[in-house]
């Protein structure tokens, strides 16, 4: 199958991501959300970053005129009918996903590829609701999705040989480097990035060095572009505490035990910097 357009149920940082994404590689795309104002917030965010692009000189004035063309907005889930595979990006929230999944999945036709660009929740469980588990697949873009090459590909327990083919290649298409994974909490990369967070945490607990300190050797050290308490601030201290709870009740291992320091910071609502305050003051 070779997917010329593309469904994104919604408009928020990581659909209008992947929009961009899809648009620039000349994949037409339908951008779905709940209101005119979230699908209009979100052509003006991909708006803006394609006018980054430009006084970069990574793109010209033509070629964000063309993106933009290609980017259709929608209130609609039946805007969706003639696309060949739709990207789920709502909130992480298994409920809404669910709900969301059923209404599409009732209004496709049976040819339709599905994918949610979920970061923590099983594909497997998420295919089992809908009636084409084995067109079903996990798409995890990572934030900013336009500069970040990597794309997770999972394939739940009943997805076939046909949709991993058909979504790695569009993966390709975009310019992005996929790697297969399979179902499991955390999938590869949170999996290994968010105990590392954790035991940052528990080194600044210990004493060990300062929050600065800790940051700038991973930084200087293991050439990471950002610290993993400044990392932490930025993803939000409470997703990162939730994240951890979810591997020790998963893998019932305690190599997953949060920091109590984390699980004390969460509870005094410092979550980083969406409230100003986390390891760091913003």
């Amino acid at each position: 199958m070779s997917i010329q357009t593309v469904g994104i149920i919604g408009a928020g940082t990581m659909g209008n991501g992947i929009a961009q994404a899809c648009a620039v590689s000349g994949v037409n795309v339908v951008m779905v959300d709940i209101s005119e104002a979230a699908v209009a917030k979100g052509v003006a965010t991909i708006s803006g970053s394609l006018d980054r692009l430009i006084k970069k000189e990574k793109i010209t004035e033509d070629d964000k005129a063309a993106a933009l063309a290609r980017i259709k907005g929608s209130t609609r889930y039946d805007d969706l009918k003639d696309t060949q595979l739709v990207i789920e990006a709502a909130t992480e929230n298994f409920e809404l996903k669910v709900k969301i999944l059923k209404q599409v999945d009732a209004l496709l036709d049976a040819s339709v590829l599905i994918a949610s660009n979920t970061s923590s929740i099983s594909i497997t469980q998420l295919a089992a609701v809908t009636t084409r588990a084995d067109r079903f697949i996990g798409m995890h873009f990572f934030n900013p999705v336009p500069m970040m090459a990597l794309v997770e590909i999972i394939r739940g327990l009943q997805t076939s040989d046909a949709t991993h083919a058909a979504v790695h290649e569009l993966s390709t298409r975009l310019g992005k480097s996929p790697i297969t994974v399979k179902n499991a909490p955390g999938f590869v990369v949170n999996r290994i990035l968010v105990p590392m967070i954790n035991e940052a945490f528990f080194v600044l607990a210990e004493g060990l060095a300062t929050a600065k300190d800790i940051d700038a050797g991973m930084v200087l050290g293991c050439n990471q572009p950002i610290g993993p308490l400044a990392l932490a601030d930025m993803i939000g201290l409470d997703v990162c505490l939730a994240v951890m709870e979810v591997y020790l009740n998963e893998y019932g291992d305690s190599k997953y035990r949060p920091c109590p320091l984390l699980k004390e910071m969460v509870a005094a609502g410092q979550l980083g910097r969406k409230t100003g305050r986390g390891v760091y003051v913003y």
